[in-house]
């Protein structure tokens, strides 16, 4: 406060991303609730197939069990508090509450950026170096890799979360807590942490980017030279899902975090941001189980399995 000695600490934080809204907070919530519960089962039930089902225990999987298991608590980090919101009609957040969800919510993006790159690179070894694929995505390599992807989300989110807190800040001008956001609002020097996030941005985001088209280049000059069609066929369908997730992620996250700071109005950001952190965690489960038969026989087996339990279950009952 100029011309004082006090300062003035922000203690709690009003979301505007909805504030337009005044007769449809009802049918949001149920709307947010449903695509809550969808991420937690679809993701969940992916989970849980690739480690029940030994068919599934293969390099490929067990990336795609590390992004399920990071697209369940990317959802988890953000839906709950806006439920709460919309159920008790004050769109808040305490300062410390704000800070803890950044900080998840950064480590969670950062780190799926990296495990799409992992996954990427998986698929150019088993395609392009299929005679060593099981040396080179061994579990002795598979595990740092995936190791590395949750360090490296850990750095980027430890560095935008400690520059944040040196910040001054003024109200929030969206539904959740994130890095863009709260730029908006600061009423300190954002030089450092913009510089910070445009790091970020390069290392985190359009480096591994980089090298997902980089293994694809090298994919799809492998996959024209099969001379069978079933065989390109099937080799570009074990890439095909994960081909459609890096392009909806990606996109968003640049949509999300590189935009300009204006021009942009509150609505279109809460559409971004909706977009980015709650839809595509939903659309995951389904992109990658339509499109892949291993996951939808190992349901089929876990199904029939729980099936004939409950059945030998109401035959001892009757007995």
């Amino acid at each position: 406060m100029e011309g004082s000695n006090q300062t003035l600490v922000v203690t709690e934080f009003i979301f505007l991303g909805f504030s337009g809204v005044h007769k449809g907070q009802s049918f949001l919530f149920l709307l947010f609730l449903a695509i809550y519960l969808f991420t937690l089962v679809g993701n969940g039930v992916i989970f849980t197939l690739i480690q029940l089902d030994s068919r599934l225990h293969s390099p490929m999987y067990f990336f795609l069990s590390h992004l399920a298991f990071i697209d369940i608590c990317y959802s988890s980090v953000t839906i709950p508090k806006i439920l709460v919101n919309f159920l008790h009609q004050r769109h808040t957040i305490s300062y410390n509450q704000c800070m803890a969800q950044m900080f998840f919510l950064m480590i969670f993006s950062a780190t799926e950026c990296a495990l799409l790159a992992v996954m990427a690179y998986d698929r150019y070894a088993a395609i392009c170096q299929p005679l060593r694929y099981a040396h080179l995505m061994s579990r002795r390599v598979c595990v740092p890799l995936a190791t590395a992807s949750w360090t490296c989300g850990l750095l980027a989110s430890t560095i935008h979360t400690v520059l944040s807190t040196n910040l001054a800040f003024c109200g929030i001008h969206h539904i959740f807590c994130d890095v863009p956001p709260l730029l908006k609002i600061t009423c300190s020097d954002t030089y450092i942490n913009e510089m910070a996030l445009h790091a970020a941005s390069i290392f985190v985001g359009i480096s591994p980017f980089l090298l997902v088209v980089v293994s694809y280049i090298f994919i799809l000059s492998a996959i024209l030279r099969i001379h069978s069609n079933t065989g390109r066929h099937k080799a570009f369908s074990t890439c095909a899902a994960h081909i459609v997730v890096v392009i909806i992620y990606f996109g968003m996250a640049n949509v999300n975090y590189n935009r300009p700071s204006a021009g942009y109005s509150l609505e279109v950001d809460t559409l971004v941001s909706t977009l980015y952190c709650i839809i595509t965690p939903m659309l995951n489960p389904l992109i990658y189980s339509l499109r892949n038969k291993e996951v939808k026989e190992a349901l089929r087996k876990v199904l029939g399995g729980a099936l004939r339990i409950v059945q030998s279950a109401k035959i001892l009952t009757h007995k």
